[in-house]
């Protein structure tokens, strides 16, 4: 856990303070079997939780390695202050009152600041937080109840949220959990640094995230980095969202991408698996755990009831999770087992002949965990244990645990609901290997996240800091659309030969020497279709004077009609002040928010990300050809993509906005129709 080793796995540690919270730290460090001595420290009070109390820092018979610091938050200034001066390896900075109440307390955010310089090099948690607890070491500098228990390897926790953190704590569900951190306002220390510190210790296998809120995504892809070298998943439940992308977002990008979505974007590009629910992180971690993560989501599954098989392949199709058909070998395996009545599927229904024979399920499991699959899984509800003994069920759970060793495959054990996989026996699967799952649902939102864990693609985000040079006034604002093409033409993005008109005579002249037929655009307004300023297959001239004299406006964008097209796409970016200029590419024309088929992406992505995202789309079919129509020209859109990711790098400094709205997609070629930049504030 260097540098943070002294903090986190200290040998003796300081209580400074005289508040219930400090006599609850130094009754969980007590509960917790903390073996060196704990100092409670208060200027009159003769004790602090049972213990002696020294008078002040300057009493203690030596230089704590870590200190919990429960006084107000002026105080805890001046005591991190000394702190620091002595030596001291870490402190937890219990207070509220600085950068989270700026709103409520004028000084709270020069306060936190104060706080930072008085810890100079001494690392601290908060302020604004509970601690942590280390189960792994016995150490808990945590002011309240929490529910870990003493492990010789597990997952981590860190956190935002210490109430979320406490009832994480409290789950059931046989977790190991071997440290859990609350940052709170992460003043000093940030998640992703104090992420990098715990993933070091080799007894913690994993790491799940509670996140509220990104300000620091360099050191994000510093975690990705090391988590990807040291083979240590990370799952992230990420809550709350910036609506910073969408303010004053004039493009239906804003619309499809919403607030969240360069958190997505980011969490993919990191290669953390990202869940919705607290219930599914903690499963998540259980398989991953296991397993270091699923390398896709192809899984075999097993019940002795129907009903079950279809419970699992009906929530499987809604989350996506797939089970692919039974192999020959599978089938001839499963058949020496089943014999000629059952029907050979996957999910499998083998139903109960074989109940309550050990050998017989077991060679039925491992036969079923034959086939390319990631995960076998085995639906199991145990019997409540205060009415029922249930000593056929124990066999079907020994031929689970003999099925991991013969397969060679991640086995799970799902139960339909939660209360259906008691703690006692969760706890006991995991320590014989074998994936214990609690509730069908989570259970296989669980599988599809780990087997989102890919790794870190080592490609920095394009931060979008201005280089303080700001735009051009007489360039800032809404382009106009034939500016934007140009704009985009000189990237490389191919375009319609246009010309400008104003007027309807000088609009037909135009289109003459364009050549019929021809697109007649109304000027200076940005969704046009909806505005009924665009006319489209114009063949002559008098086709365009009457167009144009039917449009609200007297200036006009003629271009050549383009044809042939396989599909319409969109291809659009935003400036997320926090996670990078996202990246969104969809289903485009006018039909783009109703269908609202889409994918978002950080700047830069390689032009594999950027083909893989387009094939991930629910109307990829449109551009690979279907029911014999033609396939678009992928290298062409892809192109265009890259070309539009060459254009916001640089001008990083001051675009806000960019759309391509549609990219008509040919055969052989892709060309912007219409286009829509924004410069500046």
């Amino acid at each position: 856990m260097a540098p943070f080793q002294r903090l986190f796995a200290p040998k003796s540690i300081a209580v400074i303070g005289g508040g219930a919270w400090c006599h609850s730290v130094v009754q969980q460090c007590r509960e917790i079997g903390f073996t060196g001595p704990v100092w409670p420290v208060h200027p009159t009070k003769e004790t602090v939780g049972g213990l002696s109390a020294y008078k002040s820092l300057n009493d203690l018979p030596a230089t704590p390695d870590a200190a919990f610091i429960g006084v107000n938050r002026a105080a805890t200034v001046e005591i991190v202050r000394e702190l620091s001066a002595m030596g001291c390896g870490g402190a937890v900075c219990f207070a509220a009152g600085f950068s989270e109440a700026s709103a409520e307390l004028s000084d709270g955010g020069a306060l936190q600041e104060a706080l930072v310089q008085a810890a100079g090099d001494m690392p601290i948690l908060g302020p604004n937080c509970y601690g942590f607890v280390n189960a792994l070491d016995a150490v808990a500098l945590w002011p309240d109840l929490h529910g870990l228990v003493a492990v010789d390897s597990g997952v981590a926790i860190i956190g935002q949220s210490s109430n979320v953190l406490i009832n994480l704590t409290m789950q059931r569900r046989g977790l190991p959990l071997a440290v859990v951190v609350a940052v709170g306002n992460q003043a000093q220390m940030g998640m992703a640094e104090t992420g990098l510190a715990l993933l070091e210790d080799p007894r913690i296998t994993a790491l799940g995230l509670h996140i509220e809120g990104i300000t620091d995504v360099p050191a994000f892809e510093a975690l990705a980095a090391r988590a990807t070298a040291l083979k240590k998943p990370v799952v992230v439940l990420k809550v709350g969202s910036s609506d910073q992308a969408q303010a004053a977002a004039v493009s239906h990008t804003a619309s499809l991408a919403g607030s969240d979505a360069g958190a997505r974007a980011l969490f993919a590009r990191l290669g953390f698996a990202r869940v919705a629910t607290a219930s599914v992180l903690i499963e998540t971690l259980k398989i991953v755990h296991l397993t270091g993560g699923l390398p896709h989501v192809r899984i075999a599954s097993a019940s002795c009831s129907g009903g079950e098989a279809s419970l699992m392949a009906d929530l499987g199709k809604e989350i996506g999770v797939t089970y692919p058909a039974l192999e020959p070998p599978q089938r001839a395996a499963l058949r020496s087992v089943l014999g000629e009545r059952v029907a050979l599927a996957n999910p499998l229904d083998y139903n109960t002949y074989i109940w309550g024979d050990t050998a017989a399920l077991t060679a039925c499991f491992t036969a079923l965990c034959g086939g390319d699959i990631a995960l076998g899984c085995v639906v199991i509800d145990i019997p409540r244990a205060d009415r029922f003994a249930s000593p056929d069920w124990d066999k079907a759970i020994e031929a689970a645990c003999a099925t991991v060793q013969a397969a060679g495959k991640p086995l799970a054990l799902i139960s339909l609901l939660a209360e259906g996989m008691p703690e006692s026996l969760a706890q006991t699967l995991i320590a014989r290997g074998v994936v214990p799952l609690c509730g069908m649902e989570d259970a296989l939102r669980a599988i599809r996240a780990a087997a989102e864990v890919s790794g870190y693609c080592g490609i920095p985000t394009l931060r979008p800091v201005s280089d303080g040079v700001g735009p051009d006034p007489a360039c800032a604002g809404l382009l106009t659309e034939g500016d934007a093409k140009a704009a985009l033409a000189a990237a490389g993005v191919r375009v319609p030969r246009s010309a400008r008109a104003c007027g309807a005579q000088s609009a037909a002249e135009q289109a003459a020497l364009i050549g019929f037929p021809v697109v007649l655009k109304g000027t200076g307004i940005a969704h046009k279709t909806e505005a009924g300023v665009v006319a489209l297959n114009l063949h002559t001239a008098a086709d365009v004077i009457a167009a144009a004299r039917a449009m609200p406006v007297d200036t006009f964008l003629v271009e050549e009609m383009i044809s042939g097209a396989v599909a319409e796409v969109l291809i659009g970016v935003l400036r997320d002040p926090v996670h990078g200029f996202v990246l969104t590419l969809g289903l485009g024309g006018i039909l783009t928010e109703l269908i609202a088929d889409s994918v978002s992406l950080l700047i830069p992505a390689s032009a594999a990300q950027v083909g893989e995202a387009w094939g991930g789309l629910r109307t990829s079919a449109l551009l690979t050809g279907y029911r014999g129509r033609p396939a678009a020209d992928m290298d062409a859109i892809v192109g265009a993509v890259m070309a539009v990711q060459s254009f916001v790098q640089t001008h990083a400094a001051d675009l806000q906005e960019l759309e391509i709205n549609p990219l008509i997609c040919l055969p052989d070629g892709a060309v912007a129709a219409d286009a829509l930049i924004r410069i500046g504030d």
